[in-house]
């Protein structure tokens, strides 16, 4: 790995997607949490349209934690999989209310206590919420950061260590959002558009693929 390159491709993400992005809809950091979940396998769109609702029906996390779980269902019927997230929502605001004195734990291993939370999940919740640097690895940053020549590991767990040695620290919290977006335009599950990527020029993959000959990008 050239150390020049991850310089100038983080530089070029930057200049591209930007170092912000707009979190979900939210006023306390258990409702970032609440919809970071039910993200899962959902769209942001889907997300989006469903918190206000949500919020003002459950102001709190303790309403969220003694509601019906029926309730909670049709709050979120319209995201995927809205049955086991109602049932993990309520499990995990019951934690809060009673295990944490209603506040959402600050530390890795606190959050990954409450009920449907992963370390995907964690990660990205305290980075948004309380600025704790964390690489997020959801599957645009594993493919992506396997492609660039980055990382090799063969889960995400590996991915986000090898990440972590790579990246500067300040780039951590954004480069999850960055290589989505990067990943859902360009650098497509189904098919690289390397032909179109502004990455090309330092992408160890690319680099690769022209000293030894044409071969498909995975």
């Amino acid at each position: 790995m050239r150390k020049k390159n991850v310089s100038n491709i983080l530089d070029k993400l930057d200049q591209v997607y930007g170092v912000t992005k707009e979190g979900f809809y939210h006023h306390q950091p258990w409702q970032l949490l609440a919809a970071i979940m039910l993200s899962a396998q959902s769209t942001d769109k889907q997300v989006e349209e469903v918190l206000p609702q949500l919020f003002q029906r459950f102001q709190t996390v303790e309403q969220m934690s003694v509601a019906p779980l029926e309730e909670i269902e049709d709050s979120i019927r319209s995201i995927g999989l809205y049955k086991n997230k109602a049932k993990n929502l309520k499990k995990c605001c019951s934690q809060i209310a009673e295990e944490y004195g209603g506040e959402v734990p600050k530390d890795m291993d606190g959050v990954l206590t409450l009920a449907g939370v992963g370390r995907k999940t964690a990660t990205l919740f305290l980075a948004d919420a309380y600025g704790i640097p964390g690489v997020t690895v959801d599957t645009h940053v594993f493919r992506i950061a396997r492609r660039l020549g980055w990382a090799f590991g063969k889960n995400p767990a590996e991915v986000e260590v090898e990440l972590q040695r790579v990246l500067p620290k300040d780039h951590w919290n954004r480069i999850n959002f960055q290589l989505i977006y990067h990943g859902r335009a360009i650098c497509t599950a189904r098919k690289a558009k390397c032909g179109e990527c502004m990455l090309r020029e330092w992408c160890e993959q690319i680099m690769d693929k022209d000293e030894k000959g044409d071969r498909k990008i995975s």
